[in-house]
Order: C-alpha cells, then sequence, then structure tokens
C-alpha cells in the first residue's frame, strides 16, 4: 500500500501559518507539480510581501523575494533573463489585486510566460484583517466594521474574470482548497499552468479560493463553511480562459 510521503520539492520545516490556514495544502499542491515535473533544479519561486513572504522557507527550489505587489515584475526580469527556467508567483489578494494590480495585468497583457498562482482568501492576512480588493460586498473586516459598502469602497475585483480578456493570457482558472474533490481540481490547475509555461504558452494564473480562520473570526471548520456559503456563489470556480491545447 502506497505511503503518504512529503513531496521533494516541500523543505521538512514548521510553517509559519495559523491553525486550518490552507496555504499549507496550497504548498503541496505546488510542491508535487514540481516534483512530478521533474523541474526542482530550473524552478524558481516569487514570494512578496502577505503572508506569502516566508514562502522562501518551505520550498526546496530557489526562492526570490520581492517588494510587495512586484512579483510579476521581478518573474518576468528573471525569465527574460533565463528563459529555460521555470518561474512561479506565489501572491495573496491584497499584493495581487492592490498594490500589485498594474504589474499583474501588464504581465499578462505581454504574455510574459511566468505562472501565477494567487491566493484570495477575500482579506488582508498579515497585516491584521483589512478589507482587501476581494472582500465581499458586505463583508466584516477591520477596516469595514460595518460591512464593506460598494458605494464607496466599490465591487470585488475578479480576477480571472478580469484578466481572461487579455490576449496574452494564455490560461485562467479559479479553484477552490476546501475539499478533496476541490483540492484534486486545484492540483490539476496548478499542474495545467506549469505545463503551459513549459510549452511556452505565455501567462498563466491559478486563483485559489482560500479560508483566512484567523481574520474571518472563525474555527477552521466554520471557515471552510463561510467560504462555501459565500466566497464560492460569488466566485464561481472553473476555466476562464485556455489556449493551452
Amino acid at each position: 500500500m502506497p505511503s503518504f510521503k512529503r513531496p521533494k520539492a516541500l523543505a521538512d520545516v514548521p510553517t509559519s501559518y495559523c491553525p486550518g490556514c490552507t496555504h499549507g495544502v496550497i504548498h503541496r499542491l505546488i510542491a508535487e507539480t514540481i516534483d512530478e515535473l521533474g523541474i526542482e533544479g530550473k524552478t524558481v519561486g516569487i514570494a512578496p510581501v502577505g503572508c506569502s513572504v516566508l514562502a522562501y522557507n518551505f520550498f526546496n527550489c530557489d526562492m526570490i523575494q520581492a517588494p510587495h505587489g512586484r512579483a510579476p515584475a521581478v518573474a518576468t526580469g528573471v525569465k527574460r533573463a533565463i528563459p529555460d527556467n521555470v518561474l512561479f508567483t506565489y501572491q495573496g489578494d491584497g499584493d495581487l489585486a492592490a498594490i500589485g494590480t498594474a504589474e499583474t495585468v501588464h504581465a499578462a497583457a505581454r504574455g510574459e510566460n511566468i505562472t501565477v498562482i494567487f491566493v484570495n482568501n477575500a482579506i488582508y492576512g498579515m497585516t491584521g484583517g483589512q478589507m482587501a480588493p476581494t472582500s465581499l460586498p458586505e463583508q466584516v473586516t477591520q477596516t469595514s466594521p460595518y460591512g464593506r459598502d460598494i458605494k464607496s469602497a466599490g465591487f470585488p475585483i475578479k480576477v480571472c474574470e478580469l484578466l481572461s480578456t487579455l490576449d496574452g493570457v494564455a490560461y485562467a482558472e479559479r479553484v477552490a482548497v476546501d475539499s478533496v474533490k476541490n483540492i484534486r481540481n486545484a492540483k490539476k490547475a496548478v499542474k495545467k499552468a506549469f505545463e503551459a509555461q513549459i510549452a511556452e504558452k505565455g501567462f498563466s494564473i491559478v486563483e485559489i479560493i482560500s479560508s483566512c480562520p484567523t481574520n474571518w473570526g472563525l474555527t477552521p471548520v466554520d471557515a471552510l463553511d463561510w467560504l462555501r456559503d459565500n466566497m464560492l456563489p460569488y466566485y464561481p470556480l472553473g476555466i476562464y480562459k485556455d489556449k493551452t491545447s
């Protein structure tokens, strides 16, 4: 009977994430993909600011820390300098969809041959639970204690829908990690995004709907229920663009 082992690309160290946080699940999916594709020696990950800032501790491939929001720009530079390497960014919603919006959109518009792993938990995690660009209408956060008011704060940004309109995007899919079925689908999406880069198809992004029990003020189990009841209706799962075939 096969045993459940740690992927070689995943470092054998304790994580810094809160109990119930799904960053660890996502890390494993990326590491499994690196192992299966045999690319650990030529993979470079970009970890910007936010909860992902310490991701360089958890992967056995080369890692670079980028300034807040600038991961796609850093990945672009590295990919152009060493095009045979595989580049991935690992970004949260506050990083990718707020301070890093320009880098994200223009890297996608240029069709930069990089892979973006976008973790959407609808809130700023590391800085204490402020409203993010992806926070839901009427969602209570530290900076929207009465709920997000769309009249003053606008509507949440739907990243996959936005980027799928750009010609440089080869692959865009939204997945979740709230159940075994969805985790398996998320793994397939992550692997397909890496394969799109290896095949030089262009920009690929996997948006992963994730939970944040600490800043949502919920238990890990209740946080997954909240994700299903509130986030998935607003952020439908599925493939938004696929030019890989």
